[in-house]
């Protein structure tokens, strides 16, 4: 089982994507119809985004990001549907950094 921070971070680095989008789509329903699902979305979407930040330090610290680096995926967590592309992201460095197995 894998246990790094990169790893962490592409575990929440999904969820937290998608849920910064339904929460844009569940405040624009807000106040352009009668459905308001913000209250509970708003904390889910608070609480992944915290997990975020800190597994990013994480990484940042054990894999020895550059800042610029770091920034880059902290950047990608403010942005509609960049989560999905972080998650992209780490999962290839997760592969090229995984011991060889031969």
């Amino acid at each position: 089982m894998k246990t790094t921070a990169v790893h962490r971070l592409r575990l929440v680095s999904m969820p937290e994507g998608v849920s910064f989008v339904l929460l844009l789509i569940c405040t624009y329903l807000k106040y352009n119809s009668g459905f308001n699902a913000v209250p509970v979305l708003g904390p889910l979407h608070g609480c992944l985004f915290i997990a975020y930040v800190i597994f990013a330090m994480l990484a940042w610290r054990e894999q020895g990001w550059s800042f610029g680096r770091f920034v880059w995926v902290m950047a990608l967590s403010v942005i509609p549907f960049g989560g999905l592309y972080a998650e992209r992201l780490l999962a290839r460095e997760e592969r090229e950094t995984a011991p060889s197995m031969a």
